[in-house]
């Protein structure tokens, strides 16, 4: 689907498939012991072999370099993520914990557990340090404001990266333009930049950008 998917999935088979090469270089070199050796190895094999693609099943999809932050196992990790809503999926990963907090000051843990397909672009946790501290603060104690610009990084659907470049009216009620092809994506009027995209969980589909998006009618 993507170039840097690819790559990422290349790198994955070309290591497979050096692991199981040095397995069967160890059976040839054992070989005037016994046959039983290379049948024994083979369930080794075939288990190596499952692990990792069951590993890169959700993160076959995604793409770009910040992927590379996320875990490798575990409920932050890819397919951790995909097993749960999308709230309960980020809480989990590690690039987004401020995000997180700010979704549960805002009350909104449920509304977009509950959402029935949305695409969500989540700002990490170096996106929210850009905004000057004082400013944050207040951002986080005021409700209403912080609800405003949650669900303006929320859209109605599930948008692949064929289908997310246009624009898209969002959960808060403003339009979201989202310009690019491919790999490279930027988001709203600010310029937000995909750093890790199409990332699956069990109600939504997530595209992680290095900055936090604003509504016109608050810039």
């Amino acid at each position: 689907m993507n170039r840097s998917l690819r790559r990422t999935t290349g790198l994955a088979a070309i290591a497979l498939t050096a692991t199981l090469g040095l397995a069967a270089c160890g059976s040839d070199d054992s070989d005037g012991g016994a046959t039983d050796t290379p049948t024994s190895s083979a369930p080794s094999s075939d288990t190596m072999s499952d692990s990792p693609s069951e590993a890169s099943g959700a993160a076959a999809q995604t793409f770009g370099d910040g992927c590379a932050a996320v875990p490798t196992s575990g409920d932050g990790s890819f397919d951790g993520m995909a097993t749960e809503p999308v709230a309960t999926a980020a809480s989990a990963n590690p690039l987004l914990k401020t995000l997180v907090a700010a979704v549960t000051k805002a009350g909104l843990v449920d509304t977009l557990n509950s959402a029935d397909g949305i695409t969500v672009f989540a700002p990490t946790d170096d996106a929210f340090g850009k905004i000057p501290k004082k400013t944050l603060n207040a951002v986080l104690a005021d409700k209403a404001t912080l609800t405003k610009i949650l669900t303006y990084h929320v859209v109605p659907g599930q948008l692949s990266p064929d289908d997310i470049a246009g624009t898209h009216k969002t959960l808060e009620g403003e339009k979201l333009t989202v310009d690019g092809s491919g790999e490279s994506f930027t988001v709203g009027t600010g310029k937000a930049n995909v750093i890790c995209g199409n990332i699956p969980t069990a109600n939504a589909t997530v595209y992680v950008i290095d900055s936090v998006l604003m509504p016109g009618s608050m810039s």
